[in-house]
Order: C-alpha cells, then sequence, then structure tokens
C-alpha cells in the first residue's frame, strides 16, 4: 500500500473485516480519501461495524478530524493511517483510534470527552495490540451499558436538544433552558443540549456540516433517538434531517403539541389537541420511511383507483380535520350556551391567565379550597375549570382557571384551543399570574402580554399577581412590582400562592377593580 500510494501519489485504504480480509479498496487524492457511507440503521447499538480501515498518507499527517468523524460516524472497529516517507515510500508509524463506550452514569462528565481512544504510534513490525481482546471487550462494555440505560429509562425517549441562533448567545442558551423544561415535561430524557450560532441558519439542514457531524457523532455515543429543535422546522429541513441522522426529528411546536396530548383529559381537550396535531402535520406528509401518517391508510376500501399512498393519506387527514373542527364548534355552542346562563345570573367572571407553571391552578385551589389538579410540570392544565368565589363583602364571581401560555405558542394549537379561549373573551377581569421567581420573569410577561393582544383581549382590565414571592426578598419584590406596572400601566400584587394569609391584599384588590367595573357599566358580562 505504501509503495503504490507513494508511485501513484494518492492515499489508499482498504477496510478488513475480523477474518482479516480485506472487503474494499478505496483510493483518493494525495489530501483524503472517501470511505463508503454504509448508513447507520444496520449496525446494532451494541456493536461496532466489524470493520477496520487502513489508508495511508502522504504529507505527513496524524489522524485527521475527517478521519476521526468517519471512525464514529461509520462506526468502525479502527482506524489506523501509514505514514508514507515522501522519499522512498517507505511505511512509517501508525496512528490508530477506537470508539470508546458512553459512561451513560455520568452524562455530564461524557459530554465534555472525546468519543475515541488513541493507540500508541508505532512502526508496522512493532505493533502488538491484541485487537481481538481489544474490540470484544469493548463491545461488552457498551453492551452493559446500554442495558443499564435501557432498564433505567424504560419506554422513554432519549434526546439531544439543539438550538441554533444568529442572534445572542445569552438569549439561545435560555431558550434551551426552557426547552429542556418543555422535554422534562413530556418524560423525555435529555442526554445533552447543542447550541450553533451562524451568521445564518443553513436552509437545508439548519446546522452546519461540521455541528452535525458533531451531533451525529454525540447521538450514537449516548444512545439518542430523537433530536428536539429549539425552532419550527420546515417540511423539508425535517426530512433532510431524518435521512442525514436517521434519528426522529421533531421542533419545538411539535413537543409542545406532545405534552398537549399527553396532558388532554376530557373529550374536548383531546379532540381539540388531535385538531391542533393534524393541522400541524398535513404538511409534513411525505412519501418514504419518514411518513408521519402511514398507519392511517389501510383495510378494504383504503384506497381510491390508482391513487397513491401519500394522496390517501393527506385526504384522510383533511377528512378528519373536517370532522374535528365540527364536532369542537358543537362543543363551542354549549360551552356558549353556559356563558350565557352565567351572564344572566350577573356574576362576574374572573379569568386566570398566564405563562405555563406560573401557578394558576394552584392559586384557584388556595382561593376556592377546591383540588383542581396541579403539578409543577408545564402546561400541567389543558382543560378550562370553573369555580364560584366569594369575595370580601359577599360579592360572589365565577373564576376560571385557563391553559397556560408560552413563547411561540404554534398557531394549530391556538386555532385548536378557539372554543376554550372563548371563556377569556367574557370575563370582567383577568388575572395575569406571573412566576416572579422564574428568571426569564420579564421575558414571560412580554409572551403572555402578546398572547393576550394577538387574542384582541387587551382592552379587558388586568391585575398583575406576582406569585411564588416567598422565593424572593422584599427588595427584589418592589423592584419587580415597580418594573411590571411601568411597563404594563395595570395594578400589581404580590402573593404565594401556597401561603392562604398573603392572599386578601389580591382578593380585596379584585373587589375594588370589579366594583369600578360594575359602576361603569352599571352591569357585568
Amino acid at each position: 500500500m505504501s509503495e503504490l500510494s507513494h508511485e501513484t501519489n494518492r492515499q489508499i485504504g482498504v477496510l478488513i473485516n475480523r477474518k482479516g480480509q480485506v472487503e474494499y479498496v478505496m483510493v483518493g487524492t494525495a489530501k483524503q480519501i472517501e470511505l463508503p457511507d454504509f448508513g447507520r440503521a444496520r449496525v446494532s447499538e451494541d456493536r461496532f461495524r466489524g470493520l477496520r480501515c487502513v489508508h495511508t498518507h502522504l504529507l505527513g499527517e496524524k489522524l485527521t478530524q475527517d478521519d476521526l468523524t468517519d471512525l464514529a460516524l461509520l462506526r468502525l472497529d479502527l482506524m489506523s493511517i501509514i505514514q508514507v516517507d515522501r522519499k522512498d515510500g517507505l511505511p512509517g508509524l501508525v496512528y490508530s483510534a477506537h470508539l470508546v463506550p458512553t459512561n451513560a452514569e455520568s452524562l455530564e462528565a461524557e459530554a465534555q470527552s472525546l468519543p475515541y481512544e488513541f493507540l500508541e504510534p508505532n512502526i508496522p513490525s512493532q505493533l502488538d495490540t491484541d485487537f481481538a481482546y481489544l474490540i470484544n471487550s469493548l463491545e461488552d462494555e457498551m453492551a452493559r451499558i446500554r442495558l443499564t440505560a435501557r432498564n433505567r429509562n424504560t419506554g422513554r425517549d432519549r434526546a439531544i436538544l439543539v438550538g441554533v441562533t444568529t442572534g445572542d448567545a445569552d438569549t439561545a442558551a435560555e431558550s434551551i433552558a426552557e426547552l429542556k423544561e418543555l422535554a422534562l415535561s413530556a418524560d423525555v430524557v435529555v442526554l445533552d443540549t447543542i447550541i450553533q450560532r451562524r451568521p445564518q441558519i443553513d436552509p437545508r439542514t439548519v446546522l452546519g456540516k461540521g455541528k452535525l457531524d458533531d451531533l451525529l457523532i454525540r447521538s450514537m455515543r449516548l444512545g439518542a433517538d430523537i433530536l428536539v429543535f429549539d425552532t419550527e422546522l420546515s417540511p423539508a429541513q425535517v426530512r433532510s434531517l431524518s435521512d442525514a441522522t436517521e434519528l426522529k426529528v421533531i421542533d419545538r411546536p411539535q413537543l409542545i403539541l406532545d405534552i398537549f396530548a399527553q396532558r388532554a383529559q376530557s373529550r374536548e381537550g383531546k379532540l381539540q389537541v388531535e385538531l391542533a396535531q393534524l393541522k400541524y402535520l398535513l404538511p409534513r406528509l411525505v412519501i418514504g420511511q419518514n411518513s408521519a401518517f402511514s398507519r392511517l391508510a389501510g383495510g378494504i376500501g383504503g384506497r381510491g383507483p390508482g391513487e397513491t399512498k401519500l394522496e390517501t393519506d393527506r385526504r384522510r387527514v383533511r377528512d378528519r380535520i373536517a370532522q374535528l373542527e365540527r364536532q369542537v364548534d358543537d362543543l363551542g355552542r354549549q360551552r356558549q350556551e353556559r356563558r350565557k346562563a352565567r351572564v344572566q345570573k350577573h356574576l362576574p367572571i374572573i379569568s386566570l391567565v398566564g405563562y405555563t407553571n406560573a401557578g394558576k391552578s394552584t392559586l384557584l385551589n388556595t382561593l376556592t379550597q377546591s383540588e383542581v389538579y396541579a403539578e409543577k410540570k408545564m402546561f400541567a392544565t389543558l382543560d378550562p375549570t370553573s369555580r364560584r368565589l366569594r369575595l370580601p363583602y359577599d360579592q360572589e364571581v365565577i373564576i376560571n382557571d385557563t391553559v397556560g401560555f408560552i413563547r411561540d405558542l404554534p398557531d394549530a394549537l391556538v386555532s385548536a384551543f378557539r372554543a376554550t379561549l372563548e371563556e377569556i373573551a367574557d370575563s370582567d377581569l383577568l388575572i395575569h399570574v406571573v412566576d416572579a421567581s422564574h428568571v426569564q420573569v420579564m421575558q414571560q410577561v412580554a409572551s403572555v402580554t402578546k398572547i393576550i393582544n394577538d387574542l384582541d383581549f387587551g382592552k379587558i382590565p388586568q391585575l398583575i399577581v406576582l406569585n411564588k414571592t416567598d422565593l424572593l426578598d422584599e427588595q427584589e419584590i418592589e423592584n419587580l412590582m415597580r418594573h411590571i406596572s411601568i411597563d404594563l400601566g395595570s395594578p400589581t400584587v404580590a402573593i404565594s400562592a401556597i401561603k392562604r394569609e398573603t392572599l386578601r391584599p389580591m382578593v380585596e384588590m379584585i373587589g375594588e377593580i370589579l366594583g369600578k367595573e360594575e359602576i361603569a357599566t352599571g352591569h357585568f358580562g
């Protein structure tokens, strides 16, 4: 190989199986060589590919980054290069590297370590590594780690979160932190997070090629089965990324939809979530292995004459969307009748709004001594709940708990939940519940305010309620109240929803605001 490589001035390489037989021969240029693209699906998670790559280097290089990337992406047993003497073509030192099994018990430390290990360089006649023993030991360790990981995370998706930004790095870090909260709320095991800052987003794969290779290596090493992108991906980008990684690829809106699907309990909530999912995924139906709805076709009468599978999928999804929209409309009319009955009783209607996980359900439970489902998870509440509340001076009101908002709430979700959101439209007062302890409190306030205005609810009087203030000191609370009051121009009060004794100032303020509204309008509703 060295002699031929020297004579042709080209890199020459071979792929050798574990029986010592040459399966492939590659001829490259003086600077590089290209290996066959085997794909990832054919290799077991607990094994390497069963092939060693040995090729020549003509310019005195050691193992290059391309060599190490090929080692990882193709899951080769070993990558070895032979330095060829430029004068006489004789072989020089041999440099080799192999992959290292992931220590799944320490993912944070693993994220900082290299995925490969180097063998001591030596001349060909002095190479004495027991290759069979080395590779068998590595695969045994891989199998043990995989088994441990599967036992610990049975049935749970293992994800890497990916953020790509053209703007501020700190903002991107905050956004990926929220994506991690969303993923954990969806019961996903988060293995790692990757953020890339680029001058512009790659229109095809979002990430740059080098970062995509790093992501592939990381996903294989950590055993990821899903990639979650902190942005909305186009159908073409999803296809390109799925083809390149052979992993399930979803974006932020789809993750939110998945959480809604897990949380929905009532018939109405389930209908609305299914409608939102179908509207979101309809343009993402594609031909081939990544078709999202291949399961929808089949059975007698499943296809029309000459109709392709993709056309059948799309037609069925459109039919199902139309059916769900009719059902949601019917439920909306029923809800409207119930609202009319409440209005006729001249009871003021108050709606709790706010960012997801701000503490709305906890506040409702404390105010009304009820047991609405509340959990420290994003979107714990999907189904709206109404309770009666008696204010001081025997004033009675209806108080609604509503679905939480979030930055970049998918349009399909807002559209599907319009019947639920109409509950807010008839409110006489919005209580905007804010998690005062959150590091992104002002961004969350701005996101909720934007959604309220986008839904044309901005004219409804608001009371800003700073919740979780038991986690802050008095100066922090005062500064935050002053800041929010200036920004929004609405009255602001500080509480802790888990401490009933802190709620009296808020209740009294509610009574004052409703009293002014009654004087101004002459009635409620």
